[in-house]
């Protein structure tokens, strides 16, 4: 089994020559979000209450190790929507059109954005392996807390998807919006309910062997 323990702390970390790779501004990217749940949000906006059980929240827990309002934010994206949609139903294996009103949004960025790519040999390098893509939830939360902490000129993560073969997927973190990230108008924005979807989904679906509700 690949080699994936816990994170060596910032302190090891910070040593390291990190690998950067910059999304340049006009990069197409896409997301697929809940805009009826707990923790219910705009096709633009970060997730600041955290950890969940996401891969690559940097949150720091309260005392009791519970999710907590604070000032890191999080926002999951990809280069393409089949990868979105593999990431997010992956748990269930079934693309729910109407569980929680998911959307899809695909939008271009407006500046470039630094993310530390773990996509490479970095991986490695720093103490783990690609099982970082698809090990441990938990451990990979530990590993992004220290990043962030270690490498304060990266605005995300570039990672690969496991659900979508590897396909680059990204998780800004709240130092994206130092700059305008978001335009005022996406390229594309629907409701995955909406019937202009549902010939989309379903070629979807059949690449992935999902189901599709």
């Amino acid at each position: 089994m690949a080699k994936f323990p816990n994170s060596p702390g910032k302190e090891a970390l910070i040593q390291l020559t990190p690998a950067l790779h910059t999304l340049v501004a006009g990069t197409t990217l896409a997301r697929v979000y809940y805009s009826r749940s707990s923790y219910s949000q705009s096709w633009n906006q970060f997730r600041y209450y955290g950890p969940l059980n996401s891969r690559w929240d940097h949150h720091l827990p309260d005392a009791a190790g519970r999710p907590k309002n604070q000032g890191r934010g999080i926002y999951y994206a990809a280069r393409d929507a089949k990868t979105c949609l593999a990431e997010v139903f992956q748990a269930t294996r079934r693309i729910d059109r109407i569980f929680q009103a998911p959307w899809l949004v695909v939008f271009v960025t407006m500046a470039p954005v630094v993310l530390l790519d773990l996509t490479g040999d970095f991986a490695t390098r720093m103490g783990a392996s690609m099982a970082i893509h698809s090990g441990h939830r938990g451990r990979a939360r530990g590993w992004a807390r220290d990043l962030y902490e270690a490498f304060q000129e990266a605005q995300g993560i570039l990672y690969a998807a496991s659900m979508h073969g590897g396909a680059p997927a990204v998780a800004l973190n709240e130092r994206a919006l130092r700059t305008p990230l978001f335009p005022a108008h996406p390229l594309f924005h629907r409701g995955l309910a909406d019937d202009v979807l549902v010939d989309p989904l379903k070629h979807a679906a059949h690449d992935l062997g999902y189901a599709l509700r």
